[in-house]
């Protein structure tokens, strides 16, 4: 599977179990860190944890293993690191102080999600 294949997989499993605002970014260009990014929230910190599972135990089924995680016990900020893929899942008050979709984005690099949220939770 190619690796925005698998960003838009990944973000459909979020999506799948209600996260909401969801973002998949390209970041290669802007940082070392990662070559993806996708950020997304939860309503509460069990949610946030929960989510974070669900993206574990998917990319688990596609052969990349996690790397490292902080965060899973608190449920307010989760991060989880496959290497080239860094995934925030974070709480929704979290989220709207963070803002990583600001630093992160710099209006090319956003990646098209084949799911509609619009539609309020």
């Amino acid at each position: 599977m190619q690796d925005q294949e698998l960003i838009v997989q990944l973000a459909q499993t979020l999506y799948d179990h209600k996260a909401g605002e969801i973002v998949a970014l390209k970041t290669g260009h802007l940082t070392v860190l990662c070559d993806y990014m996708v950020i997304a929230s939860g309503r509460t910190a069990a949610q946030v944890s929960a989510l974070a599972e669900d993206v574990d135990e998917m990319m688990a089924k596609e052969g990349l293993a996690l790397r490292r995680s902080e965060g899973g016990r608190e449920g307010r900020w989760v991060v989880l690191d496959y290497g080239h893929i860094l995934v925030h899942i974070f709480h929704r008050d979290d989220r709207a102080y963070y803002h990583l979709d600001r630093l992160w984005t710099d209006g090319t690099n956003t990646i098209p999600l084949p799911f509609d949220q619009t539609v309020a939770d």
